[in-house]
């Protein structure tokens, strides 16, 4: 799978620091807006999100989204859902662009969500593991 630097904007933002911003990141480049713009959307779900005694602490915009909230803004954003794996399954999809479909989609992978574009990831960095990483799943938008 090919692989192009894209930060989703950060930088250009004024954040300089690095963080676990996935999700953020794969937003605004999916949906092609600014990187403020997603961040307090994703901070604005994360606000939301009701404590639970098996996830460890809280999503946060900087230190991850745990799936449950994710699924909530996805859907909220007019993504559907594809599962590529279900439990006792095994990897059947993996970061390939042959195993993806074509068009503009949001992944999630083992604790990282990246944005794939016609077959092309979108990253801070190659999380493909040259090809062996497997999907869960992935939304597209619905339209």
């Amino acid at each position: 799978m090919k692989f192009i630097f894209n930060d989703g904007g950060r930088h250009e933002a004024g954040f300089d620091v690095r963080a676990n911003d996935c999700a953020t990141r794969a937003i605004a480049i999916c949906l092609d807006i600014p990187y403020n713009y997603a961040y307090e959307l994703v901070g604005n779900f994360c606000k939301t999100e009701k404590p639970s005694k098996t996830r460890k602490g809280k999503s946060s915009v900087s230190s991850g989204v745990h799936k449950v909230t994710m699924n909530k803004l996805m859907d909220a954003l007019g993504f559907v859902w594809v599962p590529t794996m279900t439990i006792g399954s095994g990897c059947k999809v993996h970061m390939k662009s042959d195993e993806l479909p074509d068009g503009w989609i949001i992944v999630r992978l083992s604790r990282h969500y990246a944005a794939v574009i016609d077959g092309v990831l979108h990253d801070n960095h190659d999380c493909t593991r040259d090809g062996s990483r497997c999907v869960y799943g992935y939304w597209k938008l619905t339209n």
